[in-house]
């Protein structure tokens, strides 16, 4: 029960965190960064500021969107997230020493209706943006040669306190990109691997793949 209702708790705190980018959950420079410096082409922090307001933007143009229309948001994951998400890193990490166990089909399913179970839970964040919502970066240190960095955000609303959202990005081949996002102290991955953990002990990969396919299949109806 302790477990369950930490879980329940930690879900209300990315609600209210507005995990958009996570259901994203849920993807993420230089030591010594100014405020010039954040907004440099390239930078992790430039990727952060032009996802969150391209997402921001589009969620306060399209009333499907701040209705929480499933079809909507998957495509406005799709089209503004995606490219900039290691989607399947996050899956992994995720699943934790059960990833190696699953095969590549399974691997392939679990990626897909996690992030399907990301835009569901985070959905109704989406009503809580109004037109004066905001994202604020913060400043970050790291050295010039990391791959590996976490960036700082606040997001603030016309009322009620800053929530503060932090983005871990890794560089490859193809640039930063956004696998784990912190809302209010909770790391999604963190929070998802517990789950996980309890599913798969109790039914398998499949048995996971199911679950999350079956309150998927909810969702949409």
């Amino acid at each position: 029960m302790v477990c369950l209702d930490k879980q329940v708790i930690a879900l209300s705190t990315f609600r209210r965190g507005f995990g958009w980018l996570a259901a994203s959950l849920l993807a993420l420079a230089m030591a010594c960064a100014g405020a010039a410096h954040a907004q440099a082409p390239g930078s992790p922090e430039a990727l952060v500021k032009k996802v969150t307001d391209d997402v921001l933007n589009a969620i306060k143009s399209d009333p499907a969107v701040q209705s929480g229309n499933p079809r909507r948001l998957l495509q406005l994951v799709d089209e503004k997230i995606l490219p900039y998400v290691n989607f399947e890193k996050t899956t992994r990490l995720a699943a934790g020493r059960y990833w190696r166990q699953a095969t590549p089909e399974q691997q392939q399913a679990l990626v897909k209706e996690f992030r399907t179970t990301l835009v569901r839970t985070y959905s109704g964040a989406v009503s809580a943006v109004k037109q004066q919502t905001a994202v604020e970066l913060l400043p970050s240190r790291y050295p010039a040669d990391a791959t590996d960095v976490v960036v700082r955000t606040v997001i603030k609303q016309p009322s009620g306190d800053p929530v503060p959202v932090d983005y871990r990005m890794e560089k490859d081949g193809q640039g930063w990109k956004i696998y784990d996002v912190n809302v209010l102290g909770v790391w999604l991955i963190e929070n998802y691997r517990n789950q996980f953990s309890q599913q798969i002990s109790q039914g398998g990969i499949d048995g996971l793949i199911k679950s999350l396919a079956e309150r998927n299949r909810q969702f949409e109806n």
